[in-house]
């Protein structure tokens, strides 16, 4: 049976999320047969609940934020390479806007997935390079005078990404940005809160447009 586009990105992503799965869980039960050593359950157990309890609701808020904005085929991708929120996300995004393509069209599908995996390659080619330079390059990484710019870098990326959609929509981010700003100046210990935060901005983001497009304000 002939699959459509979306479909067999969906059958081809679905085995190999399950086979990216299957290489993450072989390499710490390699390694644990190759030096026959095995973890005992009292000290696995608190150490994957306390991993868990973060991950899994993060993991899961990220599925239901980015996957519309990635669309089908690099959401798979995106998501087994990891570094989304600073990494593939932007590139994604950026990609579509460069050519004016309308999210959630197929041709942003493709787009965005050439993107992502052009961020991947790049990031994998990288690392590759890091790991040869990290020893020589150890004192400039960790001078004092490049750690600001070490802190601020997925600031500065949302930053201006950021910019491009708020002067697209100002009247709709008024809202939701007010809201954020004085939810992280206010409440103490908020910076933890990002991943949980993010969908509730788009809730609240949902919501104003809703009402705005009602009132006639935005169209």
């Amino acid at each position: 049976m002939k699959r459509t586009y979306k479909e067999q990105l969906h059958y081809e992503g679905r085995i190999w999320m399950l086979g990216a799965l299957l290489l993450f869980m072989l390499v710490p039960i390699t390694v644990s047969l190759v030096l026959g050593i095995w973890p005992s359950f009292d000290m696995f157990l608190p150490g994957f609940i306390a991993t868990a309890v973060i991950f899994w609701p993060v993991t899961t808020i990220e599925v239901f934020t980015f996957t519309p904005m990635l669309g089908t085929g690099s959401s798979y991708l995106a998501f087994v390479t990891g570094n989304l929120t600073n990494m593939k996300v932007p590139a994604a995004l950026n990609a579509q806007d460069a050519l004016g393509l309308e999210k959630g069209s197929e041709e942003a599908d493709v787009i965005a997935t050439i993107a992502v995996a052009s961020s991947s390659i790049i990031t994998t080619l990288i690392i590759f390079i890091g790991a040869l330079l990290i020893i020589p390059l150890s004192p400039v990484i960790e001078s004092e005078s490049l750690r600001p710019a070490f802190d601020n870098i997925i600031p500065a990326l949302f930053g201006a990404l950021g910019v491009v959609y708020i002067m697209k929509r100002v009247k709709l981010v008024i809202i939701p940005l007010l809201f954020m700003i004085l939810f992280f100046l206010f409440v103490p210990g908020s910076g933890g809160l990002v991943g949980i935060m993010v969908p509730v901005g788009v809730v609240i983001t949902l919501i104003t447009a809703r009402i705005l497009y009602k009132k006639g304000i935005i169209s």
